[in-house]
């Protein structure tokens, strides 16, 4: 059984936004590789165009770096990239966890999923980190003001970790948030799907976290009373589920196949 481990983070961060949930599955015999998105202000490919062909090309290297299938998590838009991922290379992919994901349907982009929702609920607050963007002046690039983001991503972690995750945030090219994944029932549907609900997000908050359940049906759930970032709220707690959980389903992944 696999213990190969993808990361793949989501808008304005980068391969660090994982560095406190590393060790813990580390400890439980995981080998791990993070992914720096081109375009998003690290790694060697910093300051390269953003389009979900790059970002799949950039994890599809990170891929081969393993002997064997890796399980591909996605945090936030990273979700996207993920699923697209396991669309192109179905073998290579032995399980998605979408953490606080966006674990979008076949032509959707997150815009159209608020879109859908706000039709549900004329009401509802899905701004999320939207209404505090700034932008560049070629209207290319959004940052996340250091406040903004703090009260929106990180509110329920230990302050000195929150204030760092703030602190590394870089622009974000807007053509790497307005991605829709192309994926078929074939391919991308026979790869196994695992959906971490963060209760209390406040960027991907729960009514659209349920929207996505609800229009992609068949992923496991694993349910934390935390906000936009488990990893770095909850680390342990995280590792302990999420690994118990993966346990369960590549075994049994690993017995229908045989």
């Amino acid at each position: 059984m696999t213990r190969n481990m993808l990361l793949i983070h989501g808008a304005w961060q980068g391969a660090w936004s994982f560095d406190a949930w590393r060790p813990e599955m580390a400890r439980r015999g995981w080998n791990i590789t993070a992914v720096d998105l081109p375009g998003n202000g690290w790694g060697p490919h910093a300051h390269d165009s953003a389009s979900l062909e790059e970002y799949v090309a950039a994890a599809l290297h990170a891929l081969a770096r393993f002997d064997g299938p890796a399980v591909v998590v996605g945090h936030s838009g990273g979700g996207i990239t993920a699923s697209q991922l396991a669309e192109v290379a179905p073998d290579r992919v032995a399980a998605l966890v979408y953490l606080a994901g966006m674990m979008l349907p076949s032509g959707m982009s997150f815009g159209k999923l608020i879109d859908l929702c706000q039709q549900d609920d004329p009401l509802a607050d899905l701004d999320g980190i939207a209404p505090f963007l700034e932008w560049s002046d070629d209207g290319r690039f959004t940052t996340a003001p250091a406040v903004a983001a703090r009260q929106i991503f990180v509110p329920d972690c230990e302050p000195d970790a929150a204030a760092r995750a703030v602190s590394l945030l870089r622009p974000q090219p807007e053509s790497g948030r307005k991605m829709a994944p192309r994926l078929t029932t074939q391919r991308y549907g026979r790869v196994p799907r695992l959906y971490v609900q963060a209760l209390q997000d406040r960027s991907v908050v729960p009514p659209l976290q349920q929207k996505m359940l609800a229009l992609s049906p068949g992923a496991t759930v694993i349910e934390m009373d935390c906000g936009h970032v488990p990893q770095l709220a909850r680390p342990q707690e995280l590792a302990v589920r999420l690994h118990a959980a993966l346990e369960e389903m590549l075994a049994t992944s690993t017995t229908a196949d045989a």
